[in-house]
């Protein structure tokens, strides 16, 4: 797979009332194109920050930042961006919701028809083609985030960003948006990167795990290369041993080896 994500170098600093707050230091990160990488860490150690540089909705305080060769320069639909708050709009239907988003992006090229065409593939893929003329109070927390899912996958993004997508719903709501996620990456091939606190979700979703330090001047503390074989199945995985080993790697960065070096 050919590189499509760089972060050369990357620094990000905020001017508060307090002085400077490095937020970032020399973030070095490569991201091939069809990949799943996780950013994880402890709360404050920057992870939103980088995603929101890929993003295009943070400039880089020094270094680069580069997607498909190109310099990111600001927000773009070749990069779709999926919050922890859905932000559907209240007053459209799951259809409308998603069918705004692929006008603005497909909308001076094709008819109504391909539009609509587009908007109905979104919803089949995410499983909600029987919810497509309800409005947001109608519907679940985890019917309202697979909306917001479509709505970013209807875009046809090159990347695809996650910013904790599932952390305000429940365990097995949770799981179970989880395990579609799985899915969708499978049948799209999507390249994908995700923001999590949750070891389990790094390790089922990931080809690789971004491990930061923390911050302030967070920087990426190691990288863990995730070999299961997909398609995965989280009840296979449950007792593979191979899936333990990933975890407790992930587990003893956060919790042992890097409070040891922060210490």
């Amino acid at each position: 797979m050919e590189r499509f994500v760089e972060l050369e170098n990357v620094q990000k600093h905020f001017d508060t009332k307090k002085g400077r707050f490095v937020a970032l230091q020399d973030i070095n990160l490569t991201i091939r194109q069809g990949e799943v990488v996780s950013l994880i860490g402890h709360s404050g150690c920057g992870k939103s920050t980088v995603l929101n540089i890929i993003a295009g909705l943070l400039e880089p305080s020094d270094g680069i930042a580069l997607c498909n060769g190109r310099e990111i320069d600001g927000p773009g639909p070749e990069r779709a961006v999926v919050f922890q708050n859905h932000s559907l709009l209240p007053w459209l239907s799951c259809y409308g919701n998603i069918l705004l988003a692929v006008e603005r992006v497909f909308g001076a090229r094709e008819d109504k028809a391909q539009l609509a065409a587009r908007t109905d593939a979104a919803l089949a893929l995410v499983g909600l083609s029987h919810a497509r003329d309800k409005h947001p109070h109608e519907i679940s927390g985890g019917m309202k985030q697979r909306v917001g899912i479509a709505r970013a996958l209807a875009m046809e993004p090159k990347v695809l960003l996650m910013d904790e997508p599932f952390g305000a719903l429940d365990a097995l709501t949770r799981a179970n948006l989880q395990d579609e996620m799985v899915k969708i990456v499978d049948a799209t091939g999507s390249t994908v990167v995700m923001v999590t606190h949750d070891v389990d979700e790094a390790v089922l979703l990931s080809d690789r795990i971004v491990m930061m330090t923390n911050g302030p001047a967070a920087t990426v503390g190691e990288i863990l290369e995730v070999q299961l074989p997909r398609p995965r199945n989280r009840l296979v995985l449950a007792g593979d041993a191979d899936y333990h080993r990933y975890r407790g790697a992930v587990l003893d960065f956060l919790y042992q080896k890097h409070r040891k070096e922060a210490a």
